[in-house]
């Protein structure tokens, strides 16, 4: 097969994208051609840059854009939660050892339910709990006083790498990002490399105690990003564990970064690791939200074969 390029607008630019289908774009033991054209279709249109892996059972893998760098935004939160764990381990403390939080650490002016509960501050949280507001929640004060007790970005992007992971990288907090949206695209992630985080996760002693079956427990009652990954599964019997990240809009008016990313457990016995994410977004948070949805659908259908 020859090597095609296809244009897609990004912030009011044309730029190339990559290989197009079966070169480098997709890698898959036994290639399903079905389920490559059906995807192809279901994105074509879309005003956006879209990535996905998918891994079932740990074993096949498909990509697609897998070669382009993709805003992680909140989805940053579980490999944070992750160094966080390894790191308090290591150091003899547990999940119920607690962080003193002012006022000063809770900003007014980002995306914060902790802040809203304790507005002015003056509270001891534990460990737990603020694992709790990051990775059910999503909440971005938390996520900062956690980089500010364990080593912060650079020690988060250390341990990750420590794991054998390369393409990706964090280096700017919430608070950065909010001053300038510019340092989103800093915290990045190519799609595979995010599905090989949760699988590693997921089917790798990490070594830190009773932090890896917390951080899988809590991803498995994450309350963000219900209508992505998780709606087309409500009602079959499938349960997921997964990660949101939601961008705000750049410069140019696009939606910067709207993923997902998550382990899917089907009755059976059997699971597939599936991550979605959707880059400079001309779309409404609406239609981005579904496209994420019917990919789900998608590959629900074709691994389940219903």
């Amino acid at each position: 097969m020859g090597i095609q390029m296809i244009k897609t607008r990004c912030i009011g630019r044309l730029f190339l994208t990559g290989i197009l289908w079966g070169i480098s774009v997709w890698a898959w033991a036994q290639p399903d051609a079905s389920l490559r054209q059906e995807l192809a279709n279901r994105i074509k249109n879309c005003r956006a840059q879209v990535g996905a892996a998918l891994v079932v059972d740990g074993k096949d893998t498909l990509t697609l854009f897998n070669e382009v760098p993709y805003p992680l935004m909140s989805v940053y939160k579980l490999h944070q939660a992750m160094a966080v764990g390894k790191y308090l381990h290591e150091r003899g403390r547990t999940s119920e050892s607690r962080i003193a939080i002012g006022k000063e650490d809770l900003k007014p002016d980002t995306y914060s339910p902790l802040r809203d509960k304790y507005p002015d501050g003056n509270v001891s949280l534990s460990v737990r709990e603020l694992l709790e507001y990051t990775l059910q929640w999503s909440d971005n004060n938390a996520c900062d006083i956690l980089f500010a007790h364990t080593g912060g970005t650079a020690e988060t992007d250390r341990y990750i790498r420590s794991l054998g992971l390369k393409e990706f990288a964090i280096s700017s907090t919430e608070d950065e990002m909010h001053r300038d949206l510019d340092k989103c695209y800093d915290n990045w992630s190519s799609p595979l490399e995010m599905a090989r985080l949760l699988e590693i996760l997921f089917t790798t002693d990490l070594e830190m105690g009773e932090f890896q079956p917390l951080i899988r427990q809590i991803l498995m009652t994450c309350r963000t990003g219900l209508n992505r990954l998780p709606k087309p599964l409500e009602s079959n019997g499938a349960q997921i564990a997964h990660k949101t990240g939601t961008g705000d809009k750049n410069a140019a008016g696009a939606l910067i970064g709207i993923n997902d990313a998550g382990m899917v457990f089907l009755p059976d016995g059997r699971r597939y690791t599936l991550v979605v994410f959707v880059k400079d977004s001309w779309e409404s948070m609406e239609k981005t939200e579904q496209l994420i949805a019917d990919v789900s659908e998608i590959v629900y259908r074709y691994v389940t074969g219903e």
